[in-house]
């Protein structure tokens, strides 16, 4: 029945927003930073994933952003990915928020997609800001322009998220006449904020369920790969 509901809120919606989090990945193989078996358990992730460990020590923040790079490359979008894809394209969705920094939904085929924590495909000058191409930075070299040292285009821990991602994201959620809220854990803030600014139906798909979804209209308990080929839009 829950399904059932979900599919039949899917179809009369005029405008659907759907904001994922880290369990989409995460079923493609990338290894989730906040579950037990993530790597931050073993390595705090205020210690690399911060503008301190890049510009004091670079080589950790280094090793980290480049084996998380390589590790993208043995691993790709689900059919979850494409599943979300195909319904922009008959335009059932909107806009696709993500607070995932892979790629994914635009590998996948999506387009309107607004990366609320960066993208680590792109790689800038921590100093001047000027962009530089992967290699560059896997190989640890410093910024043509400046001798600066180069980064991903991420949202390291105490950055603002990008603006114009940010404000993106809440008008269409403001506007949405539902929103899908797909493998986040709401933990992140201000991203978890986003789903209560709606006046419009909201949907909680995860494994996880805690007391902090209740407000939804709608939980989903599963995998994300199986909940939306079980819709069958």
């Amino acid at each position: 029945m829950t399904i059932e509901r979900l599919r039949e809120w899917l179809l009369s919606s005029n405008n659907t927003v759907i904001l994922t989090g880290a369990g989409m990945s995460t079923e493609s193989g990338v290894p989730d930073f906040r579950s037990a078996s993530g790597w931050w358990k073993q390595m705090d992730p205020r210690t690399v994933a911060t503008t301190e460990a890049l510009t004091d020590h670079y080589s950790l923040f280094h090793e980290f952003y480049k084996t998380r790079i390589e590790n993208l490359e043995k691993v790709a979008p689900h059919e979850g990915h494409h599943i979300l894809a195909d319904w922009e394209r008959r335009g059932l969705v909107s806009l696709i928020a993500t607070q995932n920094v892979d790629g994914f939904h635009q590998l996948a085929g999506s387009q309107s997609v607004e990366e609320l924590h960066g993208s680590i495909r792109s790689i800038r000058c921590h100093r001047c800001q000027q962009a530089a191409v992967m290699a560059s930075f896997l190989n640890k070299a410093s910024c043509a322009h400046c001798g600066g040292k180069l980064r991903p285009n991420v949202v390291l821990f105490g950055e603002s998220l990008p603006q114009a991602g940010w404000h993106g994201s809440m008008a269409a959620i403001k506007t949405a006449e539902l929103v899908l809220v797909i493998g986040t854990s709401l933990e992140v803030y201000p991203v978890n904020q986003l789903p209560m600014m709606t006046t419009g139906k909201t949907v909680y798909i995860n494994m996880d369920i805690s007391q902090q979804t209740t407000p939804f209209d709608l939980t989903v308990r599963g995998k994300i790969k199986e909940v939306l080929q079980k819709l069958q839009i």
